[in-house]
């Protein structure tokens, strides 16, 4: 009753948590922006702290080798193509495994990265920032094509792509976070090294998309994992609900009755503790379909108290092995 109280609380936290990112994220990117709210024509930036920087990092650039450019280009782009492959291959992971949350969220995470673009575009269209590589011509040198007047540079849809995706990835799978965050940080600095943007652009276009992100998976995860775990059970649906310690998956399950919970089987416990109730012998029909539990890929079975077959192993050799009668008790 507590843990469920507590879950209850957790969820009904979720929306209120959201909006604070939410809000959070709006502040950041409204104190960042260099206040052309309202005003017609392009803002141009020429001093400051961000333009300073952008002078030092592009000027570094340009004094370096003749290959740095053209690779720092390839480099912007490679960023974000290796956090969508991560997104597919952590999409594609859970799908195999039948993990709901994963999945679901990293839907969630391609979602909340595409809104977050959305709302990046239309921020660019109210601030209207001049690109630097068209305003600091003096001591700065742009190595990558500096884009048409009119695409605006504040904020960065790079750096917010990228922190979309790293933040949902590292939300959903913190140990992928050493990874997703550097990259999301390392395509953030490219597009000022390349002299397409200023610092505080890509500054606020990595909060922009991370809180995006964030605040999608923190509202609506439960309700997608709730569907996807429906949609799964529709799509895995079968009209004969199988035998005791036959999931036709290729994997050893063990099927309990109308009533039976994990804790009555003793599923909370070690598999050698395990003693399955005696009343479910081989050829019994399951109870219900759905009611089962899958031993983990490469689990002994030989070690549970029924002398579970070995996970692959097919109905009618385990029946040759135990007798003719299908009804032999498991124990």
């Amino acid at each position: 009753m507590k843990r469920e109280t507590g879950r209850n609380r957790t969820r009904n936290g979720r929306p209120l948590a959201a909006c604070v990112v939410l809000g959070a994220g709006a502040a950041v990117v409204a104190g960042l922006a260099p206040g052309g709210l309202g005003r017609a024509g392009a803002v141009e930036v020429t001093g400051g702290a961000s333009a300073s920087a952008y002078r030092s990092l592009t000027g570094a650039v340009a004094d370096g080798p003749s290959w740095t450019g053209p690779l720092l280009e390839a480099a912007t782009e490679g960023t974000l193509v290796v956090l969508g492959l991560l997104l597919v291959w952590a999409w594609w992971g859970a799908v195999r495994r039948g993990d709901t949350r994963l999945s679901a969220g990293t839907v969630l995470t391609g979602i909340g990265t595409v809104l977050a673009y959305a709302v990046s575009e239309a921020v660019k269209q109210v601030v209207d920032e001049a690109r630097p590589c068209r305003v600091l011509r003096s001591g700065a040198e742009a190595v990558a094509e500096c884009p048409d007047p009119g695409d605006w540079s504040f904020p960065s849809n790079h750096a917010t792509l990228a922190a979309g995706l790293a933040v949902g990835l590292a939300m959903l799978r913190p140990r992928l976070a050493a990874v997703t965050l550097p990259l999301a940080g390392a395509a953030a600095l490219l597009r000022v090294l390349v002299g397409v943007h200023y610092p505080h652009d890509v500054l606020a276009g990595a909060v922009l998309g991370g809180s995006v992100t964030a605040a999608v998976l923190l509202a609506f995860l439960p309700l997608a994992r709730t569907a996807a775990s429906a949609l799964g059970r529709r799509l895995g649906r079968r009209d004969d609900p199988g035998l005791v310690g036959d999931d036709r998956r290729g994997g050893t399950v063990v099927h309990t009755q109308p009533g039976q919970d994990g804790a009555h089987m003793g599923l909370d416990r070690p598999f050698h503790h395990m003693e399955p109730p005696g009343d479910l012998s081989v050829g019994q029909p399951a109870a219900e379909e759905g009611q089962h539990v899958a031993f983990p890929a490469g689990q002994r079975t030989d070690s549970f108290p029924g002398g579970g077959a070995a996970a692959g192993q097919s109905t009618r050799a385990r029946r040759r092995e135990m007798g003719d009668d299908p009804r032999r008790d498991l124990r």
